[in-house]
């Protein structure tokens, strides 16, 4: 598929108490401002059109708008955050994706759903049970993408905090896997991309429009991305790895 529109949202100066198991340090809010203009400017080398909402200083995690909506190129789907403090970030996000979407869909209690633990591949989507999303709001969304002639599978986590923190699909039936989910047996038909385990962050590369953002530092699985024949761009998100955000985190895309 062709992205042709994302929608990021501004990091707040509030990102230094978001949510993390990373003990990386607190986050340097002025860096993680210029890494994600850097992010919005790769978006935009891709063919992207960047929509960018102002920062929401209430909710810490709120740059990581990819958790509280799922967008495919038919609707949209709001979620509903498994983690307390994030459920708030979903208000107000239905006036924005109304912009694009005629058809907008709603995870409800007591399901839970973060988009991070959602892979699109084609017209199949997996779905990662994790701390974030439960069997009921996994099973909510697997009904939506019924709805519209799309299909859906769960994976079990237990190591991972999202599902594309550990997986990423870069087309082609090529897809980056890391730690538990190497061995996973619902991706065997995919062409998996082996990332070794001292850089399993860089499992959270982005494909966008045949170019992959690859997160810098990382560089036998850059190495890897572009062995397989792709373009890629270098980004610096360290800041954002400090409370636990990737690459796709940082954006909605459709």
């Amino acid at each position: 598929m062709t992205f042709k529109n994302a929608i990021v949202r501004l990091p707040s100066s509030s990102l230094i108490n978001g949510l993390t198991s990373a003990s990386l340090g607190k986050p340097d809010y002025f860096l993680a401002l210029e890494q994600h203009k850097s992010y919005v400017e790769a978006l935009g080398k891709s063919g992207i059109d960047v929509n960018v909402l102002k920062e929401d200083d209430m909710y810490p995690d709120s740059t990581f708008i990819e958790d509280v909506a799922l967008c495919t190129k038919e609707f949209a789907v709001i979620t509903r955050p498994g983690a307390e403090s994030r459920r708030g970030e979903t208000d107000g996000i239905r006036k924005v994706l109304e912009d694009y979407f005629r058809t907008i869909e709603e995870i409800k209690h007591p399901g839970t759903l973060e988009a991070g633990d959602v892979m699109m591949t084609g017209n199949h989507f997996f779905i990662g049970i994790s701390k974030r999303t439960n069997l009921n709001g996994a099973d909510q969304l697997i009904k939506i993408l019924q709805k519209y002639g799309m299909t859906g599978s769960t994976i079990r986590l237990d190591k991972m905090l999202h599902l594309k923190s550990g997986a990423s699909y870069l087309e082609n039936n090529n897809m980056l896997v890391s730690g538990q989910l190497e061995s996973c047996r619902d991706l065997e038909s995919f062409n998996r991309i082996i990332v070794d385990a001292n850089e399993s962050y860089s499992a959270n590369s982005l494909w966008i429009n045949d170019t992959v953002l690859v997160p810098a530092g990382f560089p036998e699985t850059l190495s890897k991305i572009e062995r397989a024949g792709y373009r890629t761009i270098i980004l610096d998100v360290s800041e954002f790895r400090k409370v636990d955000g990737g690459l796709s985190c940082l954006s909605l895309r459709f």
